[in-house]
């Protein structure tokens, strides 16, 4: 029988939200002694778990067919490796943003990327690093290390670093200001969906219309109101990415109708409030647990 790989960061920030979304489509696995394999019970899709940097040379490599990754690590091995080809992002993922900044000592006098040509860049990315100042015309020394990146400049091995920044504390505890944001990531799925034999494809369509199904409910609810019936078109343009709304009768009341809608955007506060100035009444808003289109 065939069956499909998935790798997804053995420990560190994306491992649960990427063990968590693929419970979520169902897929159950049986976990072998050494924790790295996880043989799937119920689909046949089985676990990799591996270093996060491990995860696009190993799709590159064809050991596995799909990964969890964040999209400036594939981006860093993709450029190290094939010049930035050879992955396909499938879907980009609601978790593990981050954004890669330049950052200097506070009152250093570089102010922008700009001002960076011919000063030395200490980053853990450096093909990443070198390809976006490139692009914007700056020609900077890049200095490589593996770890530790923001004591570079306080060691006076380089003028700025590159590096990821979530709240940025890191950064403050070393004394340094953010200048400017380089490039914005998310986890993002990637595979190499071209190059799949044909008795694998029917699978890996199954499994990517199970993702979608729990992405699109991630972000959905489903909407049940009350409301007039002149007084409809008002609030159904309110509802943020409803389609056909469902209708039904109001016993004894004919002028109002209980209405019934999945939102496939973020509903929030402000909408709720609109709905009722616009004559909404008992506005209920639940979770949606699963989609499938």
């Amino acid at each position: 029988m065939s069956r499909l790989r998935v790798a997804i960061q053995k420990s560190g920030r994306l491992s649960e939200p990427s063990l968590a979304l693929l419970q979520n489509c169902g897929l159950r696995f049986s976990r072998s002694k050494d924790k790295l394999f996880w043989y799937g019970k119920d689909f046949p899709v089985d676990l990799l778990l591996v270093r996060d940097d491990d995860i696009p040379r190993m799709l590159l490599d064809g050991v596995c067919e799909l990964g969890i990754v964040g999209q400036n690590v594939a981006r860093e091995v993709m450029i190290e490796r094939n010049g930035g080809e050879g992955l396909d992002q499938l879907r980009a993922l609601d978790f593990g943003q981050c954004r890669l900044s330049l950052a200097v000592p506070e009152g250093s006098a570089v102010q922008s990327a700009a001002d960076l040509g011919g000063r030395r860049v200490a980053t853990s990315y450096p093909g990443l690093t070198r390809e976006l100042l490139a692009a914007r015309g700056v020609q900077a020394q890049i200095v490589e290390l593996s770890g530790s990146v923001e004591i570079a400049p306080g060691l006076g091995t380089a003028d700025a670093i590159s590096d990821l920044v979530s709240t940025g504390s890191t950064l403050r505890a070393n004394h340094l200001v953010e200048i400017e944001a380089l490039f914005e990531s998310t986890a993002a799925l990637f595979g190499r969906a071209a190059e799949l034999p044909a008795d694998r494809r029917e699978l890996f369509a199954r499994l990517l219309s199970r993702l979608d199904g729990v992405l699109q409910a991630a972000e959905s609810k489903y909407v049940m109101l009350h409301a007039p019936r002149d007084a409809l078109g008002a609030i159904t343009a309110l509802l943020p990415g409803a389609e056909h709304p469902t209708l039904m009768e109001l016993e004894g009341d004919p002028d109002r109708v209980a209405l019934h809608a999945v939102c496939r955007e973020a509903l929030f506060w402000e909408h709720l409030e609109a709905l009722k100035a616009a004559g909404a009444s008992a506005i209920l808003v639940l979770p949606v647990e699963k989609m499938l289109a």
